[in-house]
């Protein structure tokens, strides 16, 4: 099966391009450069498993950092008429008949993309393949946009022979364009950390049994600081993401805040701190920030204040970051949220979760997890993370992200996907033979 993806690898580096770039590795790479890889796949384990999809890539990039998404400027005006000349030479140099996009969240300038390319490509592909990494094109179509807008994203994009959603929340994002099809499936990466039961679960399990001795005693024990790594009377909190409001970042720092503030009036011997990783997209919100971080500082008088940034991380530095961390904290509320990436790497790596009940990330957790709150509620988040100081060992949500949440698993019912498009085409060659004898 011959599939034309277009849509960017990184930079810039978020979970939509993320995803596809793992895509293109564990489906062999992009043929138009030739032949299929042989080197290691993204699992790092072996070369590509076959799936019996070659992918031709057109990395229909318009921007090349965060701040620059979502900017209307004729130059992307220009790259993206070259972009969709490149797919239909690619449709006729290669024989690819399957097109494979990235379709637009709820934002008007996004959305004029979508139908700059479905007017040019589309008539030149037998088969469309949407897959919804952003959520809430529906939503924002009916609520929103004006009629004519509506009118001509109807026209230009449905209907289409399959959608592939992330969650069944996003199903309606699929449904509402009318797609013959649509197919649920999660994300999935490589795992960080095949050695998780040797290497951290020993010291998530010393990090929760040093905490409940200092609950129970008050006094610190000295072996404690070795065998945790850090001293465990600071139960570190982690948010990583993009550093906006939206993504839960200042209703972190308020709910750390307040957690800190009922441990000293209750004489706890326990404290929180806060280690924010992203990047800043808002200069106001980063000015905000920085504020905050300087108060944090000046409060703790030369010793370590609860509040830090680690700047933007990725790779190995990202996985050291969040083994050091004892929870993982994500009040996201995101007008594009679709996923959460980020938990699943949270997961894979045995941390225990404080998230919001905002669209389809309930789905990500089991049913009744207690450690989902309401948006823009930093009173809940603190409740909760105080719930979680006498520790956790990370095994279930490590045991949950080896269930639903691998590469492996992901490639193969994205895969099965791509292939109910040609099913679905053999049918209705069939039927159409039946009640159309020659």
């Amino acid at each position: 099966m011959k599939v034309l993806v277009f849509a960017h690898t990184p930079p810039p580096l978020h979970g939509q391009s993320y995803m596809v770039q793992l895509m293109l590795e564990g489906f062999g790479g992009d043929y138009r450069k030739g032949r299929r890889s042989e080197q290691a796949g993204p699992t790092g384990s072996s070369a590509p498993q076959d799936f019996g999809i070659e992918c031709y890539h057109v990395n229909a990039r318009l921007s090349h950092n965060l701040e620059d998404i979502g900017d209307v400027r004729f130059g992307k005006f220009i790259l993206l008429l070259i972009y969709c000349l490149q797919a239909i030479w690619c449709r006729f140099r290669y024989g690819v008949t399957n097109f494979y996009y990235v379709p637009a969240p709820g934002k008007r300038s996004a959305l004029y993309r979508d139908w700059l390319v479905m007017f040019i490509c589309r008539p030149f592909f037998k088969q469309v393949i949407l897959h919804w990494h952003a959520a809430g094109l529906a939503k924002w179509l009916e609520t929103v946009a004006q009629i004519r807008s509506r009118s001509l994203t109807y026209r230009l994009v449905k209907p289409v022979d399959l959608s592939i959603v992330l969650s069944s929340y996003n199903r309606a994002d699929g449904e509402k364009l009318l797609s013959r099809n649509v197919k649920v499936v999660g994300n999935g990466i490589p795992d960080p950390c095949p050695a998780f039961e040797r290497e951290i679960l020993p010291l998530r399990q010393a990090r929760s049994a040093a905490r409940q001795r200092l609950l129970t005693s008050g006094a610190p024990d000295p072996q404690d600081a070795i065998d945790t790594a850090h001293d465990p009377r600071i139960f570190r909190v982690l948010f990583l993401a993009h550093c906006t409001r939206e993504k839960g970042l200042f209703d972190s720092i308020d709910a750390v805040a307040i957690a800190n503030q009922r441990l000293t009036s209750q004489n706890s011997p326990l404290r929180l701190h806060l280690d924010v990783a992203g990047h800043f997209i808002d200069p106001a919100e980063q000015s905000e920030f920085e504020s905050r971080l300087r108060d944090a500082r000046a409060a703790a008088g030369g010793a370590e204040p609860w509040l830090g940034y680690k700047g933007f991380v990725f790779g190995e530095t990202k996985n050291k970051l969040l083994t050091e961390s004892d929870c993982f904290c994500f009040p996201t509320y995101y007008y594009a949220e679709s996923f959460g990436l980020v938990l699943v790497e949270a997961m894979a790596l045995g941390l225990p979760i404080v998230t919001t009940r905002w669209r389809s990330i309930p789905e990500l957790l089991p049913s009744g997890y207690p450690g989902l709150v309401a948006i823009r509620s930093p009173a809940q988040i603190a409740d909760h993370l105080l719930q979680l100081l006498p520790g956790e060992s990370g095994e279930g949500f490590r045991n949950l992200f080896l269930r639903h949440f691998t590469l492996e698993n992901h490639l193969k019912a994205l895969a099965a996907a791509f292939h109910s498009v040609e099913t679905r085409e053999e049918l209705v060659a069939r039927t159409h033979q039946v009640t159309n004898p020659p």
